[in-house]
């Protein structure tokens, strides 16, 4: 897939958005940075009920999209695609940063297919301030991928201060909280119930499982292996009721020794739930 890259003078300018009040009660955003095809921003704020019924803080890296654009998960899928990369190094007062992925969708490409987002997402931040009582400056530099015929590199950069107390809810990084994949915890959301690595057959492969309340008909799967291994794509091939088989063909594109051995991060999503396992190859 080739990507043309595309500036703005948009691009170049840092967007910076300061509070400085000791308190606020509305969540913070910096402007929006247009792209071709898309715009992003960083916004904060509080989510209820995370840590012990308490308010936790939280940021958020939004992207809309126009129609017919996409762009692309941490892992692109088999087409190729950018995954969005966030720089946090000039950030100050803040000592951890962790982004999260809401669940994603595959997308059926003339050359192969890709995952990622139409439409608009938001990545949720957790971040930890080193001194509580001081202000922080949340400072990105963003990185993305858009694609509709042709893919296009995008680039932003944020800053947002985040004042020592901040009361404003943010619904948005609430509802995506809500599509990232984590163990099973809900009714609707898939279970993993059967793997095998028959990594000694012609061609080598896995086959996985997976029960879909009631959603066998939206059930899709993606794979990860630690580190920057490829793991192809998985292909639905079969269904009983609410439970869906995949196999991954690992004869091309991958040494299959880097597989021996690996852990797997495993993604199920449908459109009832979403839900992540982890399996760690003989």
């Amino acid at each position: 897939m080739t990507f043309r890259k595309v500036r703005s003078l948009d691009l170049a300018v840092i967007i910076s958005f300061s509070l400085l009040a000791p308190a606020s009660a509305e969540p913070l955003s910096t402007s929006w940075v247009a792209a071709h095809g898309a715009r992003a921003r960083l916004i904060a704020g509080h989510v209820d009920g995370l840590s012990n019924g308490k308010a936790d803080l939280w940021a958020g890296v939004e992207i809309q999209l126009d129609p017919g654009w996409k762009t692309y998960w941490r892992r692109p899928g088999d087409s190729g695609g950018l995954p969005p990369h966030f720089d946090w190094s000039r950030s100050k007062n803040i000592k951890a940063v962790t982004v999260l992925y809401p669940a994603p969708r595959r997308f059926k490409d003339a050359i192969g297919d890709s995952v990622g987002y139409s439409g608009a997402v938001l990545f949720p931040v957790k971040f930890q301030r080193e001194n509580e009582a001081a202000s922080a400056v949340l400072h990105l530099s963003f990185q993305y991928g858009i694609c509709r015929e042709i893919c296009i590199p995008a680039e932003a950069e944020f800053a947002l201060t985040i004042p020592p107390h901040i009361e404003g809810a943010s619904p948005e990084i609430s509802a995506a909280l809500a599509q990232v994949p984590r163990p099973q915890r809900r009714p609707e959301d898939p279970e993993l119930i059967s793997r095998e690595a028959k990594l000694e057959d012609q061609p080598p492969k896995l086959v996985l499982e997976a029960r879909f309340p009631k959603s066998a008909d939206t059930a899709d799967m993606f794979i990860e292996a630690e580190g920057s291994t490829y793991v192809p794509l998985p292909v639905k091939t079969g269904a009983e009721g609410d439970t869906v088989r995949f196999e991954v063909d690992l004869s091309e594109g991958l040494e299959l020794d880097e597989l021996r051995g690996a852990n797997l991060t495993i993604t199920m999503v449908s459109e009832r739930g979403q839900a992540e396992a982890t399996w760690k190859l003989p």
